[in-house]
């Protein structure tokens, strides 16, 4: 068998990623999503696209994505491998140098689907031998003007803070008792709470949507009840961050934000507005479901 030969891309080789069938079934290509390379005008750079190869056939190829700014990659979307080939997909996984989280982007219902079903647990296999554990499973939502405009409660006041002191102390409290797996994975780290709250306040900064945006909302008794993020990540309009401090939880609260926030982002001119929530957290999938918005994607993160 010819010697498996494993590279990362250069600017001038760069279309070398596109001769592999995109799978119909799991991955950004099954959304219609196609891979671009930045030496071409768009979003995947070359240095971070990775090929197994044997001859001059590509048997398994991964792409680390990060933003305009970013100078390494923020995770892994893109991960695929031919027919008897997982081993190859694995291997490449454990040559290429970049430690991210892998993001495997599936159907929703995929478990329901045996082709798409068999898709995702291969993935996951691969990943799995190349020393990556799973983390959690999430919904991804779209909320497009072709659904109902959830109407505003009212119960709540809304004011943008200037101040990341603040800001910080609502992360902290939010996160001080959270269902959010990322969180919950940040807060057992060296960083504790602490880490996990900046962490999540360098996010908000990472997104290309005015400071401003960023609002607390208050309770009639001018108590602060949690925080509301509506934002632009590199792909457009989204809900950036809700989060309920636990003193006001247990009123349903995180729907009130997330109304809020889908409004905000609408009034700004959104023309969809994308949101994700652990499969785990109930009380704000509830939230998403009471809202209007349709889970259109399911990802399975492993770290």
């Amino acid at each position: 068998m010819t010697d498996l030969v494993i590279r990362a891309l250069t600017s001038s080789d760069a279309a070398l990623f596109t001769t592999f069938q995109d799978s119909p079934f799991v991955g950004r290509a099954a959304f219609g999503q196609a891979y671009t390379s930045t030496a071409d005008g768009g979003e995947y750079r070359p240095d971070w696209s990775w090929v197994a190869l044997r001859g001059d056939t590509v048997i398994a190829r991964a792409a680390w994505w990060g933003g305009p700014g970013d100078t390494e990659p923020v995770v892994l979307n893109w991960f695929d491998f031919a027919d008897g080939e997982a081993e190859a997909g694995a291997e490449l996984l454990r040559r290429a140098p970049f430690d991210k989280e892998y993001e495997l982007i599936a159907p929703a219902g995929w478990r329901d689907d045996p082709a798409a079903r068999a898709a995702v647990e291969e993935r996951v296999a691969a990943a799995t031998a190349a020393g990556m554990k799973p983390l959690v499973e999430r919904y991804r939502y779209r909320w497009t003007p072709g659904c109902p405009l959830p109407g505003r409660t009212g119960r709540l006041t809304y004011r943008p803070e200037p101040d990341d002191e603040v800001i910080l102390d609502v992360l902290r409290r939010v996160h001080a008792s959270t269902l959010d797996a990322h969180a919950r994975k940040a807060i057992e780290g060296p960083g504790g709470l602490e880490a996990a709250a900046r962490e999540e306040l360098e996010f908000f900064h990472w997104c290309p949507s005015p400071r401003e945006w960023w609002q607390l909302a208050y309770t009639p008794d001018g108590e602060v009840a949690g925080l509301h993020v509506p934002a632009h990540n590199p792909s457009g309009p989204c809900v950036g961050f809700i989060g309920v401090v636990p003193e006001a939880r247990g009123h349903g609260y995180g729907y009130d934000l997330l109304v809020e926030c889908t409004n905000f982002l609408v009034e700004q001119g959104a023309e969809f507005v994308a949101g994700a929530t652990d499969q785990g957290n109930a009380p704000m999938a509830a939230a998403f479901a009471r809202a209007g918005y349709p889970i259109t994607q399911e990802w399975v993160h492993l770290a």
